[in-house]
């Protein structure tokens, strides 16, 4: 076993990684066919491969690009454990690719300790990620090492057109671009998050979406649109996205991202990957039936958790009660202040959500459910019921080893997930 886990920090490394990657990947990647041990495990002799150190480093580099183009920057513990290579190859490799410029770090304190922060240098290309709402528009301007640079939120009229959102959102594109000096031959891409379900079959709006005037629209003409090559996914799986690049449950494998607004959607991480199902329409908790006898939604069933939690209807029952609500933030504002009415019209929304996220649970196991949206920063008092209804009609043990969190990321996530999805489609690759 001495060949195996040779001085040479760098071929221990890969050779660590062996355990996991077919052999015949490296013999393709560096153009050399690769021995095997007595164990059937795959092995570098250096003294038989000239010039294969090279070749490994430069594989070496890549796992690593490729895990931080992925998940955003992380520590060198964090990219030790992601590609199986040992803290001492990270440290070596780290130190290779600052000097060469493909790279940045910076101390940061992660878990109460000091720690290095590595993320991909910005070389001057960057990701727009656009969140589309029932009346509003975020856009944000991100560089390839996941760091904000500009961020621009623009109300839109209610029931406004497909034409006049995607209109107004290239204005403020070009607006952005200006203002940051960025030329448009520097923009990766576009990243679009849609409220409501994406038919990927015919790439269209499907019927449920809280913009009805978008339904039916063929989102593969927003290239056109946008002059840039774009990248659409449902807001909620935008959300969960962005909870495993930017947000503090990065790395979670399982991880679902609950997004409550005008509309009610929920994204899955399952295995470490965005989940789609069949047609790309998955998460549509919003329309899970609560009340069989409720309310018409906007899919033409009755009950659906939209037409009893959405912050639509919170806001129509506080209106009735005289309080002057015509947005999420007014709800947050009225809470926050102590306003009985508005925590208890929170407290029933809270605890419906709740019950039926424990169906998602009770199906899905995951290690955390995310809660989003423009509500993130009522935090606890929002939570709370959500959590008594998830432990009341989840398996105990289920219940009570998920953890419930509020979003660290508030209703930025989308868009950061939209920015996100362009940056892990660039396929950055090393000379």
């Amino acid at each position: 076993m001495t060949d195996l886990y040779t001085a040479s920090s760098e071929l221990e490394g890969v050779s660590r990684v062996n355990f996991l990657t077919p052999a015949s990947e490296y013999g393709t990647v560096m153009n050399m066919p690769l021995p095997s041990d007595s164990h059937g495990v795959s092995v570098v002799h250096p003294e038989t491969n000239p010039g294969s150190q090279t070749a490994l480093r430069k594989l070496n580099q890549q796992r690593i690009i490729d895990t931080l183009a992925e998940g955003g920057p992380a520590t060198q513990a964090e990219l030790a454990r992601h590609t199986g290579l040992s803290t001492a190859t990270i440290s070596n490799i780290v130190k290779l690719m600052v000097a060469s410029g493909s790279v940045e770090t910076e101390r940061i304190t992660s878990s109460g300790r000091r720690a290095l922060s590595v993320r991909l240098s910005h070389n001057g290309a960057v990701a727009l990620g656009l969140d589309f709402g029932r009346r509003h528009l975020r856009v944000v301007l991100s560089s390839r090492g996941y760091q904000v640079l500009a961020e621009r939120f623009v109300e839109l009229p209610i029931g406004h057109e497909a034409a006049e959102g995607i209109s107004r959102a290239a204005e403020v594109i070009t607006e952005i671009l200006q203002e940051c000096s960025v030329s448009r031959s520097a923009v990766l891409g576009v990243g679009v998050g849609i409220p409501g379900p994406i038919d990927r079959r015919a790439g269209t709006v499907a019927p449920g979406s809280i913009l009805p005037q978008w339904v039916g629209m063929d989102l593969r003409s927003l290239d056109q649109s946008f002059n840039f090559p774009v990248s659409i996914d449902n807001d909620a799986n935008l959300g969960a996205l962005a909870e495993v690049t930017w947000g503090e449950a990065a790395k979670a494998s399982n991880l679902v991202f609950i997004k409550i607004g005008s509309g009610i959607g929920a994204g899955l991480i399952l295995n470490g990957a965005p989940f789609y199902g069949h047609l790309g329409l998955t998460g549509e908790i919003g329309h899970a039936t609560i009340s069989e006898q409720g309310s018409i939604c906007t899919c033409g069933n009755r009950g659906c958790l939209e037409t009893v939690a959405s912050t639509s209807v919170m806001m129509e029952l506080l209106s009735r009660g005289g309080r002057d609500v015509h947005s999420a933030a007014d709800i947050v504002r009225h809470a926050v202040s102590g306003d009985s009415a508005t925590l208890r019209v929170i407290d029933d929304a809270g605890a419906i959500i709740g019950r039926a996220l424990a169906g998602v649970a009770n199906l899905l196991n995951p290690e955390v459910i995310v809660v989003g949206g423009p509500l993130a920063g009522l935090g606890d008092i929002l939570l709370k019921p959500i959590h008594r209804g998830l432990l009341r009609h989840a398996v105990p043990i289920i219940g009570e080893s998920t953890r419930l969190v509020m979003s660290s990321l508030g209703d930025r996530a989308e868009a950061l997930g939209a920015a996100s999805l362009v940056l892990q489609r660039q396929g950055i690759r090393i000379n």
